[in-house]
């Protein structure tokens, strides 16, 4: 009876957590992608807040603080401008291509451009393409997934002060929050901490790595766009960041057809010099930054990561560029330890 009453109990108990966590779900749940970016950002920031740590002689409050501000005026305004500069050229763009005069102008443009390419070329294409028709679509497709963003300035505001609210509490707090989720964990604290580890390795690969490398080549390609006369560079230069990530092709997939609009535009020079550009500048970038950025631990397939963007982006926005990778890596960090931890059953 005694038993009994003992599991009756811990199932009401059980039930009762079940409900609270539910509903601490919902409360929490407006804010959560603050809360986990703020995680994300404080685990890459880690080595600049144990610097800064030291120099303040300790003084955790003081040094969470600079720390924060430091990945505010590093990321967070930088970023910002950014986005604002992406909206308002693809919002320009999009009423460009709007306008029938102007879209006929450069769907007969393009068509003769390629025209011109085909006629020299030794492969007889034919070309029959709504150029234009795709060009809104994808216009069309950013400005949904962008002005999402933008279309509510308070709740975006709302969101950037509680994600770097909780990035301080997180550099102040963050090894607090680790001993407690250790402790509730059933797990040996060997295998909570090489969870930690991992975790910790998957999110500097990410962000240190594929997206590090991605976003400065997304930025040299702007720069050759703005340099060499190429409209829209901010956007076109966010794209470039993205095609970065497909293996083989990369920033081509962008470059590639600036190129052909100089050309067919009539300023072959400038078609040539940011062809160089795109093979000097922006292909050797994978060769020399990649490989001192990328840290050593968890590591995708390129594809993989396109997909996890991709995917990410249209499973939760915008912040789908960084939360779809993280993720996915996150996924197979716990998969290795799992496979540990079943070797270690087995062998006992």
């Amino acid at each position: 009876m005694n038993i009994n009453h003992h599991k009756s109990e811990l199932y009401f108990l059980l039930f009762l957590l079940l409900a609270i966590f539910i509903l601490a779900f919902y409360i929490f749940q407006p804010f959560l992608y603050s809360l986990i970016l703020a995680i994300v950002f404080a685990t890459v920031f880690e080595p600049l807040h144990n610097n800064i740590l030291v120099r303040t002689n300790g003084r955790k409050g003081l040094s969470a603080l600079l720390a924060t501000i430091c990945v505010l005026l590093v990321v967070i305004v930088p970023l910002s401008f950014l986005g604002i500069q992406i909206f308002r050229e693809a919002t320009d763009a999009y009423s460009y291509l709007a306008e029938s005069n102007n879209a006929s102008d450069l769907s007969h443009t393009i068509t003769g451009g390629i025209q011109r390419i085909t006629a020299i070329s030794p492969f007889k294409l034919e070309f029959n393409v709504d150029i234009n028709q795709y060009a809104r679509q994808g216009l069309n497709w950013l400005l949904q997934n962008t002005g999402s963003f933008f279309s509510n300035a308070a709740k975006a505001l709302m969101g950037i002060f509680i994600f770097l609210l909780a990035l301080y509490y997180v550099f102040k707090d963050g090894h607090k929050l680790k001993r407690a989720v250790i402790g509730l964990s059933p797990l040996k604290d060997i295998h909570d901490e090489t969870i930690f580890h991992k975790l910790a390795l998957a999110i500097n690969s990410v962000t240190r790595g594929n997206l590090t490398v991605a976003l400065i080549q997304g930025f040299v390609t702007a720069l050759g766009f703005i340099l060499f006369g190429v409209p829209s560079a901010a956007l076109w230069g966010s794209v470039a960041a993205i095609a970065a990530l497909v293996p083989t092709v990369g920033t081509a997939l962008v470059t590639v057809p600036a190129v052909i609009y100089l050309y067919v535009s009539g300023t072959t020079l400038l078609a040539g010099a940011l062809l160089i550009w795109g093979i000097v500048a922006v292909g050797l970038i994978d060769n020399f930054v990649g490989p001192k950025l990328v840290e050593r631990g968890t590591k995708l397939h390129p594809f993989l990561i396109l997909l996890s963007i991709l995917g990410g982006i249209g499973f939760f926005g915008p912040l789908g560029f960084l939360l779809g990778p993280i993720i996915l890596s996150l996924l197979f960090a716990f998969l290795e330890i799992y496979v540990e931890i079943s070797k270690e059953q087995k062998v006992k």
